[in-house]
């Protein structure tokens, strides 16, 4: 479907503090740029799936709006997403969760209550323009009217926690502070008339006059120190602070930020690169690769399927390896997995079946340690469990 977005003014909000949690990326935007590393990031990114080929939607991921992801991707936003919710949501008590459309729904609303974009159907827009029988002023009203009827997107959250006020303060008996959480799809405009759609993670937080100031320097900081640590009553007009944080932009940094680069040589003394996405544990895609060691057999597939399941039950994501139809080198695919940013890889092979032995390697230490196969789901949950203490 074919849309075609028009502005519109965008009404002024008094007594509003807003801060922006992202306000760039380092890696692309800083002075101390490394051209070579960010290209080696974008193509390994397209390689391993993280997002979907294709210079178009390069560019879209690069400038921090909403891309086509792949697989990796998509788990990857996922992991974001519900860190989001459970530092915002846990952080304090009073903050409620809401979910509005991105998109006004009704042609009858003010114009300029969600944003400057609206969306038509180019069928609807050719049917006004081919009213010959009209005059260029009733033209002219007419296509303004169609536009007025048109519903419009939003491009911030703000909104709908504003309209979500009263009821929420009556819910509150009327105190403050309170804040309302949501994330959810917002269009961008661009110079050139179209839109770009980006993810967005908004806290609007309502609090007195007095002590607007302090709340606003409190919830820069916790906003802050959580973007950091994932990478490594009395009757008065409330004020608002409102914390956004754009999702696909910070998908960008932690990619970025994650890249490690480590030059190695190998029994031939030739030169080699190890490429490794050192994610956090709890942003990872893919907690443990599941791998088959030499002589792949139908009794150590059985074994990988079962290991795989109670990982799924457990939540924890496995990444199949055991499938893989061609006998590929494990050096090859502990490559392979560093670049995905799996954190662990586990080796099936005959000694499990006799012993119950597998074999362990870490992503970030490249040791590998021997392991009883009834130990690996505790093993995984307790390190990720950890890591969230980190």
């Amino acid at each position: 479907m074919f849309s075609h977005f028009v502005k519109s003014a965008l009404p002024r909000c008094e007594f509003t503090f807003t801060y922006t949690a992202w306000q760039h990326t380092r890696g692309w935007c800083g002075a101390s740029t490394n051209l070579d590393q960010a290209r080696t990031l974008l193509q390994l990114i397209v390689d391993r799936g993280f997002i979907s080929p294709g210079h178009a939607n390069v560019e879209l991921f690069k400038r921090g709006t909403t891309c086509s992801y792949g697989p990796l991707g998509s788990e990857l936003r996922e992991n974001v997403l519900h860190q989001w919710w459970r530092s915002m949501t846990g952080s304090r008590q009073q903050v409620f969760e809401i979910n509005t459309p991105s998109s006004s729904g009704s042609p009858d609303i003010v114009a300029g209550r969600w944003g400057h974009l609206r969306i038509v159907e180019p069928d609807d827009v050719r049917n006004v323009l081919n009213e010959t029988e009209l005059s260029r002023e009733q033209l002219v009203h007419s296509v303004r009217m169609f536009l007025q009827r048109s519903p419009l997107l939003r491009t911030n959250l703000i909104q709908g926690a504003l309209e979500q006020f009263v009821p929420l303060f009556e819910l509150v008996n009327r105190k403050l502070p309170f804040g309302i959480a949501e994330t959810g799809r917002c269009f961008q405009p661009s110079q050139d008339g179209s839109a770009a759609e980006v993810t967005h993670g908004s806290l609007v937080w309502f609090c007195s006059p007095r002590t607007s100031s302090q709340w606003l320097d409190h919830w820069a900081r916790q906003r802050l120190k959580w973007w950091r640590k994932s990478r490594d009553g009395q009757k008065s007009v409330a004020h608002i602070v409102s914390i956004t944080g754009n999702i696909d932009r910070g998908l960008l940094a932690f990619l970025s930020n994650s890249l490690q680069l480590h030059n190695r040589e190998d029994i031939k003394q030739k030169l080699h690169q190890r490429k490794v996405l050192k994610l956090h544990p709890l942003l990872a895609p893919v907690k443990v690769a599941l791998g088959i060691g030499r002589g792949a057999t139908m009794e150590l597939r059985q074994v990988c399927e079962g290991l795989w399941q109670e990982l799924k039950e457990a939540k924890i994501s496995a990444w199949p390896g055991y499938l893989e139809t061609s006998p590929v080198p494990m050096e090859q695919l502990n490559s392979k997995y560093d670049e995905m940013g799996v954190l662990f890889t586990a080796v099936i092979s005959e000694n499990t079946l006799e012993s119950g032995l597998l074999q362990v390697r870490s992503r970030d230490t490249t040791i590998k340690e021997t392991m009883h196969i009834s130990e690996l789901n505790n093993f995984l949950s307790r390190y990720i469990s950890a890591a969230d203490n980190m």
